[in-house]
């Protein structure tokens, strides 16, 4: 019977990339969070913040590089 050795799709390193990127887009979504009014009827201008249409999207982007570079990263080999 011949073994045959496992490969590892994902190492240590990926991992901790992963979660990484998982916490800045979780960061990311409560950037965007809040900002709502509590009466339908009045108009509330902080929804159109800079934090909401500038820097809640870019690290959402950004949180999605990690990810797709933690995806493609080579794990460590260790023999």
């Amino acid at each position: 019977m011949i073994e045959e050795e496992k490969e590892i799709v994902f190492g240590k390193k990926n991992y901790r990339i992963m979660f990484l990127g998982l916490f800045v887009l979780i960061f990311g979504f409560l950037l965007l969070s809040g900002g709502g009014s509590d009466q339908a009827e009045v108009f509330d201008a902080e929804v159109f913040n800079a934090r909401r249409l500038v820097w809640a999207p870019t690290v959402i982007i950004l949180g999605f590089v990690i990810e797709v570079f933690a995806i493609v990263a080579k794990p460590n080999k260790k023999y």
